[in-house]
């Protein structure tokens, strides 16, 4: 099992800026994709943004231009930059890692509430 630990979501103003943390509990020396999801209420669960070992990232148009995703190896950590914020982000947003081992591995932090007013 690897655990994932969110941090960072809260409350903001419009325009308003946040960055979530994500640290999973192990080292993953294996292939990997790292990242976020969200999903706000009656919605489906969507792509941020995400980030592999090797830093080539995939992210939605939602986040185009505000949110910048960011690793540290050594640290087993994602981050997620998010500026400009705006009411149709709140949301909460999921850490996710699928480890390429075979058969892959998924695990999913519990959760961030993220909130923007206005």
């Amino acid at each position: 099992q690897v655990q994932l630990v969110e941090s960072g979501g809260g409350l903001v103003q419009a325009g308003g800026s946040l960055r979530l943390s994500c640290a999973a509990s192990a080292n993953i020396f294996r292939r990997n994709v790292m990242g976020w999801y969200r999903q706000a209420p009656g919605k489906q669960r969507e792509l941020v943004e995400t980030v592999t070992n090797d830093r080539s990232t995939n992210y939605a148009d939602s986040g185009k231009g505000r949110f910048t995703i960011s690793r540290d190896n050594a640290r087993n950590t994602v981050y997620l930059q998010m500026n400009s914020l705006q009411s149709e982000d709140t949301a909460v947003y999921y850490c996710n890692i699928v480890i390429l081992t075979f058969p892959t591995q998924n695990y999913w932090g519990q959760g961030t509430q993220v909130t923007v007013s206005s």
